[in-house]
């Protein structure tokens, strides 16, 4: 049971790990492409990293003690099975079907590559069946020779069979889910507008863009500072010094400054998350926002990061700067101009960025709705 059971908990917490990660190149990629997220777009590609990871784990894992007393006792690994439909004999050696541990086996490993066909089709739809077909046969032989290899010669022999009907079985599960692709599309949904025009502003997606702001810092923060080690340990042979503000600027005010505050000031008017959910602040009468954007970046999610690299420093700072992250997601949702408390602050709106700037030049701030044309 617990051979069962813990792979589908890797795959699980594997791919929430690994949704994280991806998240920010994820919704910017969406919104480029499908022109907003959806929620059912959202779980189909959660689903495809759980997969992913379920995927190897069931062929990976569990991992036996690969000591040199265990690969004596298990040198059938280090033997491939070549002969095509061996498994029919095995199949023969066991009563009943439903119980034949050997039916079992064959029909995992088409389950197992059912649903990679219905995504491989999904994703790759300008591609024909043959195409994909061929696909889950690499992938499948990657994994046998994976195994074949002790994990590419990472452990001192194989654990697991390089058997040529594992392939087939693959190869046949892989051409089967394909007929799952249109499930698939259809919970992903199509958008009902082309990925260019401009949608409206509600308050998930400028939610959605502080997420993306907030994890943005956070990952390149990160990225900052296992760079310094790693730089550290290979040029001056040490730990990295310990000095709390140099760590304070590197992780959290670095990466503030290069994704929330140089963007903003850019033409685009716009934050790393904004960029991402396609928002823009501008003026009320469409102008760009210029030295407004200090007071919306200094009570928004850059005033944010600037309190919280002040918590251990100033009495204060880090109760205030979670006040300030909760009263921008509430004022996000109301007032219904979503302009949150940037806005609010410095008097800018928040507008489509593909909304095209109007003749007269004081329209720019408005986005289409079902019941007309609304300023938000």
């Amino acid at each position: 049971m617990e051979s069962r059971v813990l792979p589908a908990v890797i795959a699980v917490v594997g791919g929430m790990v690994l949704a994280v990660l991806l998240l920010v190149p994820f919704i910017y990629r969406t919104y480029r492409r499908r022109g907003e997220l959806g929620f059912g777009a959202g779980l189909v590609a959660f689903g495809f990293l759980v997969y992913g990871f379920a995927l190897v784990a069931y062929t990976l894992l569990p991992l036996p003690p690969l000591d040199a007393a265990w690969c004596t006792a298990h040198t059938r690994f280090t033997h491939a099975q070549l002969d095509p439909f061996a498994i029919m004999s095995d199949i023969r050696q066991y009563p009943g079907v439903l119980t034949n541990p050997a039916v079992q086996q064959g029909a995992f490993n088409v389950v197992l590559f059912l649903p990679l066909g219905a995504y491989l089709r999904l994703y790759l739809r300008r591609r024909g069946v043959p195409t994909i077909v061929l696909a889950g046969f690499l992938v499948s032989l990657l994994i046998e020779c994976t195994q074949r290899s002790g994990n590419w010669f990472l452990f001192p022999c194989p654990y697991r069979l390089f058997d040529v009907d594992d392939l087939v079985a693959n190869t046949l599960g892989t051409a089967l889910g394909i007929l799952g692709a249109p499930l698939l599309r259809r919970l992903q949904g199509t958008p009902a507008l082309p990925a260019d025009a401009p949608r409206p502003i509600t308050t998930g997606r400028r939610l959605l863009g502080m997420l993306v702001d907030l994890l943005g810092v956070a990952l390149l923060g990160m990225a900052v500072n296992v760079a310094v080690s790693l730089t550290a340990w290979y040029t001056l042979e040490r730990e990295p010094g310990n000095d709390p503000l140099t760590e304070v600027v590197l992780s959290t005010w670095l990466p503030a400054v290069l994704l929330l505050a140089l963007p903003a000031f850019a033409p685009a008017g716009a934050t790393f998350g904004q960029r991402a959910v396609r928002l823009r602040r501008v003026r009320s009468d469409g102008r760009h926002p210029g030295v407004r954007l200090v007071p919306a970046l200094l009570v928004g999610t850059f005033g944010y990061y600037v309190l919280t690299g002040l918590g251990d420093h100033v009495p204060g700072a880090g109760p205030l700067a979670f006040a300030l992250l909760v009263a921008s997601a509430v004022l996000a949702w109301r007032p219904r101009s979503h302009r949150g408390l940037s806005g609010l602050a410095s008097g800018l709106v928040v507008v489509d960025a593909r909304t095209a700037p109007s003749r007269d030049g004081d329209r720019e701030a408005e986005v289409r709705t079902g019941r007309g044309w609304r300023s938000r």
